[in-house]
């Protein structure tokens, strides 16, 4: 019988090859998309769990208070978690970690390695990397030890065994005691290289916040209590640390595996949440949300388009009845033909998922593997959700035609009641109503990521290089900046601690009066306002002059520090931009403010401005960064020239470099990745829902054949017979845009809520979304109106 079954079904399927492939194409879209999205999230939802103990994993997070000014960051000082571990039993081990990028050689190669990591000897004890040569014990156990990748293993040595051989990072000679597997596509801990913290020979203090902090608990239910215990202890430790009333100085913990997602909704700011956190919750259900809708419209296509084949099979239907076939019978018989066209589909869907995961991964920026798909258990949920689909989309059609009674088949063929056309429209609004949704948020997704790359700044970004600077470029960088200046369409030059995209150095500053203001504060040389078009209100630009002054290798009498704040800092003083204009405040020691600039973003466009102290650093001690502003003009001549400048003058690091405007798009990855992916989807979206506008079309015409026949006969044109097919069908798309309208500007308006600078919400927006939609409807329509339009009215009639 079964067998009967899937012949019967493999005959109608060539023998109506259109309503067949629209048929498949729609459920493998609609499946490709949900396989997708899937695996996207299983990964996000994934990291850091490959971690054994993952569940006993916590970062440290600092959270202060100064002169009412809260800031929450997940940097942490270097005493923390060696305090911690010795004050509270709960903790089992600890490891620091910080950020780097070193110049990396050997033999007579060179490299600027970004993913350079510093950490305590209990890394590998704490995280779960594993160690391919080198005991965990002893890797990281003792100065100037480093550990590599296996990828880094390839490329200084080749096939060469690793351990012992020395490495030079920037001054000094490492040795190689380990190698490691690269890290895991699911780990928010990225690194090329580890070397032991103890060769950075810091002092413990509570005032550097430059590293990230991991406790490993000896049970993972103790952080609530343990976080409770931290604030308590940290309240004890306020005079200590110089705190005014009022002011404090606490920590937090997050769970390792929540700090991917969750650092940007628990106020961390993504640049700075982690050492890879680019990840976000709302994004996850939005993604969520979107594959479900994708999936539900490529249903209900299917339940339409078979209802249309359906319908046209009263005669089998009802020949199969008088021959005695009951009511399980014919509802198998087309479950049956749903679930061959479902597994067609499905199969179609993982080809199609492998085939696209590159552009996938392109548009999404991560690296999934085609491995995440093929295993057992993702092909078991595939073929399990396959199933499901196939009975939620055959169910309605073949429960209809299974009660259907013989009577009414053999006397007037099949046909669905007038009471069922209610059902049948809200599949039509349901569809279009995701439709319009999605248009519409893409819309506003892609406006605000226009405004977010073109809003005004308060300074320039384009056509900015950018270089780096490193401890042995510092005695000469004078000279090195005087000879860049001489290339070829260089305009400024200038150099600061980071790049003004995103400033992560916090400090204080105190007024004569004894107010104190937290704010961020960023070293300078010489020409930065020049450099980076910075707008002074009120003030001049630092000189040379005053980096003299700023000299202190002399113990010069004459010696001053120079500042410029920001307006919001000025604000913040009470005080108006040009009565701040000589003014001491004390950073430590005393200086004079020079200038005040117009507030310019230091960080990404989700956060207010905070205020800002901008210094003169006359010895480069905490230089990083190089500012070549050139005129844009033959750009690859003006590079060439730097880089001949580059290899006489910094012979020890290789040339490299970006633009500032790299910088700052990359602040935004995760929004324009979202762009990405609902460009894509509404696009399908409307794609699909066109499809079953086309089956209900289809089915309309059907039914009406003999009518239109008549209305021929009696002298209807085509304009005529395509009006009357279309109202109804427009009127349906219609609803679909007036409920999803509000619902589009309800969403768009709390995800804009999460940026500090955001754009309006236009009107004209939801108009042309809805004009698009009715045109792109409309011609759907037309498709099968104007064909039954111009048939021949005859045949129409004989055909009844």
């Amino acid at each position: 019988m079964l067998k009967n079954y899937f012949k019967i079904a493999y005959r109608n399927l060539v023998k109506n090859k259109l309503y067949g492939l629209v048929n498949i194409g729609g459920l493998t879209i609609g499946i490709t998309c949900c396989i997708l999205i899937g695996i996207y999230i299983i990964n996000e939802l994934s990291y850091d769990r490959f971690n054994k103990n993952a569940s006993r994993i916590v970062r440290v997070n600092t959270e202060y208070s100064l002169e009412g000014t809260v800031v929450k960051t997940a940097g942490t000082a270097n005493i923390a978690g060696p305090r911690f571990t010795r004050m509270f039993p709960q903790i089992e081990s600890f490891v620091r970690i910080m950020q780097s990028h070193e110049v990396v050689g050997y033999k007579n190669r060179l490299f600027d390695e970004q993913k350079f990591l510093y950490a305590d000897s209990s890394f590998f004890k704490i995280f779960s990397f594993k160690l391919i040569e080198g005991s965990a014990n002893d890797v990281l156990n003792g100065p100037d030890k480093i550990v590599i990748t296996e990828a880094m293993k390839r490329k200084y040595f080749g096939d060469e065994e690793a351990t012992g051989k020395i490495l030079r990072v920037g001054r000094s000679d490492y040795i190689v005691t380990g190698v490691v597997e690269n890290a895991p596509v699911n780990s928010q801990v990225k690194f090329d290289f580890i070397a032991s913290f103890i060769t950075l020979n810091e002092q413990e203090e509570w005032i550097h916040l430059n590293n990230f902090t991991y406790l490993l608990l000896h049970q993972d239910n103790e952080i609530a209590t343990l976080e409770k215990n931290i604030i308590v202890y940290m309240k004890t430790q306020q005079k200590l640390l110089g705190l005014k009333s009022g002011d404090y100085v606490s920590f937090h913990l997050q769970p390792l595996t929540s700090v991917h997602l969750y650092s940007s909704s628990e106020g961390l700011a993504p640049t700075v949440a982690g050492l890879n956190p680019d990840g976000n919750i709302v994004y996850i259900y939005v993604l969520s949300i979107v594959a479900l809708l994708i999936l539900c419209i490529a249903c209900v296509n299917y339940t339409n388009l078979a209802t249309v084949q359906f319908a046209k099979r009263n005669a089998e239907i009802g020949i199969r009845k008088v021959l005695g076939a009951g009511k399980l019978q014919i509802f198998l018989q087309f479950i049956g033909e749903s679930l061959l066209l479902t597994m067609l589909s499905l199969m179609l869907a993982v080809f199609a998922a492998i085939e696209l995961l590159p552009v996938f991964n392109h548009i999404t920026g991560n690296e999934l593997q085609s491995a995440m798909l093929l295993n057992p258990g993702s092909l078991l949920i595939i073929f399990a959700g396959g199933i499901i689909i196939s009975f939620v989309a055959g169910a309605y059609p073949a429960i209809i035609l299974a009660n259907f009674k013989l009577i009414r088949i053999l006397k007037s063929g099949f046909s669905f009641s007038n009471n069922r056309g209610g059902f049948k429209s809200s599949l039509i609004v349901f569809q279009f109503m995701i439709s319009v949704f999605l248009i519409i948020s893409t819309v506003i997704i892609l406006q605000q990521l226009f405004y977010l790359q073109h809003k005004n700044l308060g300074y320039d970004k384009e056509q900015i290089i950018v270089l780096p600077v490193d401890e042995q470029m510092r005695p000469n960088f004078d000279a090195l900046e005087d000879a860049i200046k001489l290339a070829p369409n260089v305009k400024s030059v200038s150099a600061a601690f980071e790049s003004p995209t995103f400033i992560h150095w916090d400090d204080a500053i105190r007024t004569d009066a004894g107010q104190e203001l937290a704010l961020q504060a960023m070293p300078v040389a010489p020409d930065i306002v020049q450099t980076l078009g910075l707008q002074i209100i009120a003030g001049n630009d630092f000189t040379l002059a005053d980096k003299k002054e700023n000299d202190t290798t002399y113990n010069s009498s004459s010696w001053h520090s120079f500042f410029i704040l920001n307006e919001t800092a000025v604000k913040a003083l009470g005080w108006k931009p040009e009565e701040a204009i000589g003014k001491t405040i004390y950073r430590g020691n005393p200086g004079i403010v020079k200038a005040v600039v117009k507030d310019f973003n230091i960080a990404s466009l989700q956060e207010p401005i905070r205020p800002l102290l901008i210094f003169l650093d006359p010895h480069y001690r905490h230089i990083h960064e190089i500012f070549v502003k050139v005129s844009g003009n033959d750009i690859s001549t003006t590079l060439a020239s730097i880089l001949n400048i580059w290899k006489e003058r910094v012979s020890h690091r290789p040339f490299e470099y970006h633009f500032l405007d790299d910088d700052y798009s990359a602040l935004y990855k995760s929004e324009q990745h979202t762009a990405q992916i609902f460009s894509i989807f509404s696009s399908l979206a409307i794609l699909l829902a066109c499809l079953g506008l086309f089956a209900l079309t289809a089915y309309t015409v059907m039914q009406r054949t003999k009518e239109i026949g008549i209305r021929k006969v009696l002298g209807a044109s085509v304009k005529n017979i395509v009006g009357l097919l279309s109202k109804d069908f427009l009127k349906l798309v219609i609803a679909a845009i007036i409920v999803a309208s509000p619902v589009a500007w309800l969403v768009t308006h709390w995800w804009l809520q999460s940026f500090a600078y955001r754009i309006n919400i236009q009107w004209w927006v939801f108009i042309g979304a809805s004009i698009s939609v009715l045109i792109i409807a409309l011609l759907t329509i037309s498709f099968q109106a104007v064909k039954a339009a111009i048939s021949n009215p005859v045949n129409n009639l004989r055909t009844e």
